[in-house]
C-alpha cells in the first residue's frame, strides 16, 4: 500500500474548520472475558460495544467556529483533502481548549466523543 502524506489532511465539524493541522481517531471495542473453568488456563473474549472519540487541534486562523462544548456535530476526518478516505459521524464537542503564550502562536484544541455508528473507510 501506497504511503500518504498528511499535508491535506481535513477536519469538518458541520462546516470546514481553519487553521487545523492535527487530528487523532480512537475506535475501540471492549472485550468481555468468558473465561471458565473448562478454558485450561487460556484467557477467551467476545466483542462487546464499540466506541469512538478523539481530538483535533491548530492554530487561531480567523474567528474561531462557534464549537461551544457539547455541541452536536457532523464529523468528519480525513487523511486527504475533501472526504475521500475519510471517518464520518455525529460527535459531541467534550471539551474546547484555547491556549497561548508570549513566543507562540494562539492555538485551539477541540475533543470530542462519538455518538452512534462511525463510518470507517474502505480505501
Amino acid at each position: 500500500m501506497a504511503k500518504v502524506s498528511g499535508r491535506f489532511g481535513y477536519v469538518g465539524a458541520s462546516t470546514s474548520i481553519a487553521g487545523i493541522n492535527q487530528w487523532s481517531l480512537d475506535y475501540t471495542v471492549d472485550m468481555l472475558e468468558t473465561t471458565d473453568f473448562s478454558a485450561s488456563g487460556v484467557a477467551a473474549y467476545l466483542p462487546g460495544v464499540s466506541r469512538w472519540s478523539g481530538s483535533f487541534s491548530g492554530y487561531k486562523d480567523g474567528t474561531p467556529v462557534a464549537l461551544a462544548s457539547s455541541a452536536v456535530v457532523n464529523l468528519c476526518l480525513s487523511p486527504t483533502s475533501g472526504s475521500t478516505g475519510a471517518y464520518h459521524g455525529t460527535a459531541y464537542i467534550s471539551g474546547v481548549h484555547p491556549t497561548t503564550n508570549f513566543d507562540g502562536i494562539v492555538g485551539y484544541s477541540y475533543d470530542f466523543q462519538g455518538d452512534g455508528a462511525c463510518s470507517v473507510p474502505t480505501t
